[in-house]
């Protein structure tokens, strides 16, 4: 047995020895592996880091060329923090941060790279530092979390505990009312006060001194302090602080904290669904905190309110309006000098390129007292910020101007300034004269435009010089200059100078200016004439009277001539115009009948390809009526005096009759059913005989979607008295969107008409007047005028959300306002157009010369006299040439023209030429002979043929 446990034991020997034999040659391979592995993870990573120096070096370049390439700069930090190389990672971050803002995502990444490679105490001021930019870029309750827990490390210095302290209360003030974040803030607050606690409870079984109970007492109520302060305030989950209160605090809570905490839940309460709106909204939740703002500002809290676009802005930090909204609640509302500075410095430097935004910066600026210098070198900041467009250079250069006007005591005139008085006129003049060289230098280089073509920066500089410093000779000098870059042809212009010399010149230098803006001015002689006169009326002799007189009559004269010249020329284009689409015209009609002749021969092929034409040209709105038989004779349709007389009746405003071969259906009939005789007549007759136009008033523009038509318009049209009938006009689809209404008295017509364009379903409904064309074909509803009317202006390019309050509102203060009209389309959308009537020529004219070029909703408004373009003669219904002579009696064009379904269903083989002499087969045709009229022998030609006969006729053809 002895021998059998020695060769037992001898055998596991020998297996463990080859086990570990096995493991050291397995160890020997991974080593080698290993080796190799290594090998190709040096390649790829040599390989890699050769990329990554290349990428380096590149971003580095394209820095130099442009240090404002924001993405760029963040790539360059992601490269550098990848390869690990502190300093060149350190002088990234900070030239991006002394450019732009830095996110809260690269500002952890700094201070955590920071805080982990200076670990002695010496280096922890630098920290504090980094931590101080940080925390002015955006309020960010992660970044103040972390400085108040490094700050907890240096404790046990000098002075360490006051510091923590110091920097929780900033966190607290900062981030402390933000709803969802902010109570992190406050439970780190607490939990370093439970520790400091900790520390001075005496131990158990022994008792306190009373120094030590002393400090046991200031720390317990620090952090009663806490808890109390913590539940004043609306945050989320604020129940389980309270619940934690009511457990740690052994006297339980007072009353004064529980009424606090309640009118701070409801608060929460309110203000709860707007966060769970914001944490369900996509970025950037621009609309969501811009309601969210809305209603902390009802509410009133300029602490909350302030929070709220602290967040907002953290999110949206390259939105330009959002801090423009900010800064204005600043500036009007706190007050605050660091906060209101702080604010406009983050403001234009997440968005140096918004004008708007340096030019509050400046007003802010000087609003609180800050030295000249500073100002100054704002300004020269913003120049160099890259605006967009040539007039923010202006705008910005106006803003500085005027800033250094205001330095300059103008109280005792310009010869008793005092010595510092003086510097600073002069600078102001060296300013002015600088504004001027960079607008015709740099700014007219980049955008090859000066930005200021009225040259307002001068004109402004004129009025300076001649109200405040009395030197008129200079101001003319200027306006000498404005003259010569093409200002010399605006009437304004000239009235400005005018009225300059008019306030601090005389009466000679008025006359010449006067003399040379009627000679040069081009868009408004008229007025200048007009004003040139008024004042010789006042100030002149008869000699200068005559002169006056004699100079305006050549003038206008001279402006009348080259007028008509324009007008003619236009009007030759026109009638160019007209010729080329009447030659299209009737070349496609020629293609069109050219290849229906090569359609088959029999007449029955030519038959149906004619109806089939006919149908494709009346389209949708037509419906092809039932074939009817011989012997059915009139029963069921419309052919016969009496309708015909019915269809003239019905032609109201638009003066057209439907063709004889079709008729109207009421809604819901299909196409080809053979309709009732007495439906056609209830929803289209009613009794014609009763009917009365001078009672009645014709209605259009209505939409075709309109439900009971009937019923809407009799109760839109009872308050302007009794509704006798309403008379909808249907078609195969439905309601074709006009109808007449039919009231018991003539005394309700003309409320009825004040009712035109009055909005119906969102369409303008057009009220006019039910005459028949037929019996009074000159009647116009609308008369073009094409006049110049001198009493109402025209304006262009408003914004299409334009009201008539806000256009009153804008022309208000130019005089009495008589009548508004926003011009839209049919379908009731604006066009941006409008005309403002006032109540005389002067008026007008001043309104032109104050609001044109004037900005409304960031539109360039054009307003000028209201001065309509000729009405071509083709457009008018009436030629030299009868009607009746053109085309049958149902063709006569309405008031508004021509017609989509004026077409005439005749066979186009039974037409005849409709000049004066229509040309036959052979040769010309005989004149009609006889007292038949033309309309009597074309309704001889229209009288109906049977198959046949038709046949017959093809053939002989």
């Amino acid at each position: 047995m002895a021998a059998t446990g020695n060769a037992e034991e001898t055998q596991l020997q020998e297996m463990e020895e080859e086990a570990g034999m096995e493991r050291e040659m397995d160890s020997d391979e991974e080593e080698g592996m290993g080796i190799e592995n290594s090998d190709d993870e040096e390649d790829d990573s040599s390989e890699d880091d050769k990329e990554n120096e290349a990428e380096i070096q590149r971003l580095e370049e394209q820095l130099s060329i442009n240090a404002f390439d924001y993405n760029c700069h963040v790539d360059l930090i992601k490269l550098l923090r990848q390869e690990g190389e502190l300093p060149p990672l350190r002088k990234a971050r900070q030239k991006m941060s002394e450019l732009f803002p830095l996110t809260e995502e690269i500002w952890l990444d700094w201070l955590k790279d920071e805080i982990r490679l200076t670990e002695e105490e010496p280096n922890r001021e630098k920290v504090y530092e980094l931590f101080e930019m940080a925390v002015k870029d955006y309020i960010c309750p992660e970044i103040w979390l972390e400085y108040a827990q490094y700050s907890i490390g240096g404790m046990g210095l000098p002075g360490g505990m006051e510091k923590v302290r110091s920097i929780f209360e900033r966190a607290l003030t900062a981030v402390g009312l933000h709803m969802t974040k902010g109570a992190t803030v406050w439970e780190a607050y607490r939990e370093f006060e439970n520790v400091i606690l900790a520390t001075v409870q005496p131990p158990l079984g022994s008792v306190p001194t009373c120094e030590q109970q002393e400090l046991l007492n200031a720390q317990l109520e620090r952090i009663h302090t806490l808890f109390r302060r913590q539940l004043a305030i609306p945050l989320m989950d604020m129940e389980g602080t309270y619940a934690e209160y009511e457990e740690w605090s052994d006297q339980g809570v007072s009353d004064t904290v529980s009424q606090k905490y309640k009118r701070a839940l409801q608060q929460m309460e309110k203000s709860k669904p707007y966060e769970e709106t914001l944490m369900a909204a996509e970025p950037p939740k621009l609309a969501e905190y811009q309601t969210y703002i809305d209603y902390e500002q009802m509410e009133g809290d300029p602490a909350r309110i302030q929070i709220i676009f602290e967040r907002a802005l953290a999110e949206n930090c390259l939105v330009p309006d959002m801090w423009a909204k900010y800064t204005k609640y600043l500036d009007r509302q706190l007050k605050i000098k660091d906060l209101v500075l702080s604010s406009h410095d983050r403001a234009v430097r997440n968005c140096p390129w918004t004008m708007g935004l340096w030019k509050n910066y400046l007003l802010a600026l000087e609003r609180h007292g800050a030295d000249h210098q500073t100002i100054s070198d704002i300004f020269e900041k913003a120049l160099n910020a890259g605006f967009i467009q040539a007039t923010d250079y202006v705008n910005i250069w106006e803003a500085y101007l005027d800033y250094l006007r205001r330095r300059v005591d103008f109280s005792k005139g310009e010869s008793t300034l005092t010595l510092e008085s003086s510097r600073e006129l002069e600078e102001l003049r060296a300013a002015f004269t600088r504004s001027l060289d960079y607008m015709k230098q740099d700014v007219e280089e980049r955008f090859s435009e000066s930005g200021d073509p009225s040259c307002t920066i001068m004109q402004v500089w004129a009025k300076i010089e001649a109200l405040h410093c009395k030197n008129i000779q200079k101001a003319r000098e200027l306006w000498d200059s404005i003259m010569t870059k093409g200002n010399a042809k605006f009437a304004n212009m000239w009235l400005e100078y005018y009225n300059l010399e008019r306030s601090y010149g005389d009466a000679l230098h008025c006359r010449k200016a006067l003399h040379r803006a009627v000679q040069c001015t081009a868009d408004y002689p008229e007025h200048v004439c007009e004003v040139l006169l008024t004042f010789e009326r006042v100030e002149g002799s008869l000699e200068d009277w005559d002169a006056a007189v004699q100079k305006t009559e050549i003038r206008l004269n001279r402006v009348n001539e080259q007028r008509a010249k324009v007008a003619e020329k236009e009007a030759h284009l026109v009638r160019q115009e007209e010729e080329k689409t009447e030659q299209r015209r009737r070349a496609k009609a020629d293609k069109k009948n050219q290849k229906k002749g090569q359609k088959g021969s029999r007449p029955g092929e030519k038959r149906k390809a004619e109806d089939e034409d006919n149908e494709d040209e009346w389209g949708e709105e037509s419906e092809q009526p039932p074939k009817r038989h011989r012997g059915e004779g009139n029963h069921g349709s419309f052919r016969g005096g009496g309708a015909e007389e019915f269809m003239e009746t019905e032609s109201g405003l638009f003066g057209r009759r439907a063709p004889p071969c079709r008729r109207q259906e009421p809604p819901g009939a299909k196409r080809g059913q053979q309709i009732a005789p007495d439906t056609v007549r209830k929803t289209q007759e009613d009794n014609p005989e009763q009917r009365k136009d001078d009672c009645s008033v014709f209605i259009s523009n209505l939409a075709f979607s309109m439900e009971d038509p009937e019923k809407r318009l009799k109760e839109l049209f009872e308050s302007c008295g009794p509704v006798q009938s309403v008379r909808p006009v249907y078609a195969a689809k439905g309601f074709r969107g006009y109808c007449y209404v039919q009231f018991e008295g003539k005394t309700s017509v003309p409320e009825a008409l004040k009712m035109d364009r009055r909005e119906v379903d969102g369409r303008p409904m057009f009220v006019s007047p039910c005459v028949d064309k037929n019996k009074n074909p000159d009647f116009k509803v609308f008369k073009y005028n094409t006049n110049l009317e001198k009493h109402k202006i025209f304006i262009s390019g408003l914004p299409f959300s334009c009201t008539k309050e806000q256009l009153e509102e804008l022309c208000k203060d130019q005089g009495t306002i008589k009548d508004i009209r926003l011009v839209t389309n049919r379908s009731g959308k604006p066009k941006g157009l409008a005309y403002v009537e006032f109540e005389d020529e002067a008026q007008a004219s001043q309104a032109v010369l104050k609001l044109d070029g004037t900005v409304l909703q960031e539109h360039t408004l054009s307003v000028a006299i209201s001065n309509p373009p000729r009405r071509n003669a083709a457009d008018k219904p009436d030629f030299s040439r009868p009607m009746g002579a053109m085309m049958p009696r149902a063709m006569v064009y309405g008031s508004r023209g021509k017609g989509r379904t004026q077409l005439s269903l005749i066979p186009r083989s039974l037409h005849r030429q409709t000049g004066s002499e229509s040309k036959a087969e052979n040769g010309t045709a005989p004149k009609p002979t006889g007292g038949a009229s033309g309309d009597a022998g074309f309704e001889a030609q229209a009288k109906p043929m049977s198959n046949s006969d038709f046949a017959k006729f093809l053939l002989r053809k």
